[in-house]
Formats: structure tokens, sequence, C-alpha cells
């Protein structure tokens, strides 16, 4: 008998899960980011195609890839659908809390899940300004609490799996 206690999802977060909208890689991509790490289970990369439009830089197309759970696949579907049509400047005030609550809240035990789908988004955004040498000023120099988040989680799994014999020093499966 199993000790487990299912988690709670909401109707919005299993209709988004069961039914994900901008899955897939995005071919003609401006930029493409991940977070996460397949070490923990949950990672997410973000395709989005951008478009310069006078003063602004606008997210026309955005598409995801998941590894991970249902709260993982609905956070990084609805984070496309949310950005579609934005400025990057609008899209990067988007938090994981904003995120959360569009889906119907979160189990504090995914809210990680948010924080990953925020924290690609907001790499992507600093990586397209970084690739043309320019940084907005609305764009702060410290990193935002989701991608001190997304870091700290990544640096963490990359310690456990090389303590735990599943880094690139034991990429042959030897003990």
């Amino acid at each position: 008998m199993s000790t487990r206690i299912p988690l709670l999802y909401s109707p919005k977060l299993l209709e988004v899960f069961k039914n994900p909208r901008n899955m897939g890689p995005l071919e003609d991509a401006t930029v493409v980011e991940s977070a996460g790490s397949p070490a923990c289970g949950d990672m997410i990369k973000i395709y989005l195609k951008l478009v310069d439009k006078e003063e602004d830089v606008i997210i026309e197309n955005a598409t995801f890839e998941s590894y991970g759970c249902a709260a993982n696949i609905a956070t990084a579907s609805l984070l496309t659908e949310m950005v579609k049509g934005r400025s990057l400047r609008e899209a990067w005030k988007i938090s994981w809390r904003q995120l959360s609550d569009e889906l119907g809240g979160l189990p504090p035990i995914k809210y990680h899940c948010s924080i990953l789908a925020v924290g690609a988004l907001k790499r992507s955004i600093r990586a397209y300004f970084r690739e043309r040498g320019v940084k907005p000023e609305w764009l702060p120099d410290e990193l935002t609490v989701e991608e001190k988040q997304v870091l700290e989680e990544e640096e963490i799994m990359e310690r456990y799996s090389k303590v735990s014999g599943r880094g690139e020093e034991n990429a042959g499966g030897k003990p």
C-alpha cells in the first residue's frame, strides 16, 4: 500500500496539461533557453520568435519542450500563451506567482515548476539582449528571484549528480 498522498491539481492545470499548446521546437526561433535539470526531473526549454516593432521587441511566437510532471508541462504551456504578442518588457514582468495563480494555484511542492518556466523566459530575454550587445534600462543588472532559484537548483543538482556518481566523470556507466 502506498503512503503517498495524491497532489491536488486545479481543473485548469489538468486541462492545460492534457491539452498543452505550443509544444515542440520552433524552427525559426530567435532565442532558445532552458532551465532545470534532468537530474531533478523537471526541465523546460523555451523558444521565442521575436520581431522588432518600432521601439519594442515583440514576442511573435513562443513554444516549449518539457521534461517533467503535469505542473511542469502546464506552466510552460500557459507561459507561452501569456507571452505571445507581448513586448519583452511586458513579458519580463510575469512572475512565477502570476503563472501559478493563472493555473488555479499549484501545490507548494510544485511551485518550482512555475519558477522554472519564468526562469527560462527571463534567461531568454537576457540572452537576446546579450547577443545584441545592448541592455535596455528596464532590464535589471541583478538576477531576479526566479533566476536565482533556477540557478541554485541547477547547481545543487549538478553537485548531487557528481557526488552520486552520475556526473560526466562516470559517463561510461561504471561504478
